[in-house]
């Protein structure tokens, strides 16, 4: 599977999302099999990259959680922290 890019993940839905962090994952498994029975280098090159896109994906999945619950938590009295805007940072 090659590198994506983040604004193609963005205007995916979450089950498309899930689907392709399940794909990444079994094609990691697969590379860590392929180091250890010593394999080509050009295929062990590649398990940073399948890794990183793990954590693109993953990424975009929480960031549209924390944004659906800040649309869910607008106007209302109380909310939750998580979706709270991180003022320590900047």
């Amino acid at each position: 599977m090659a590198k994506i890019k983040a604004g193609n993940r963005h205007s995916k839905k979450e089950e498309e999302l899930l689907k392709q962090e399940e794909e990444l994952k079994a094609e990691l498994s697969q590379r860590h099999v392929a180091k250890e029975a010593g394999s080509m280098a050009s295929k062990l090159s590649r398990v940073q990259v399948v890794h990183k896109s793990i954590t693109r994906v993953l990424t975009v999945i929480n960031q549209t959680q924390k944004e659906n619950l800040r649309k869910f938590y607008k106007g209302k009295k109380y909310k939750p922290l998580d979706p709270r805007p991180k003022k320590t940072c900047r």
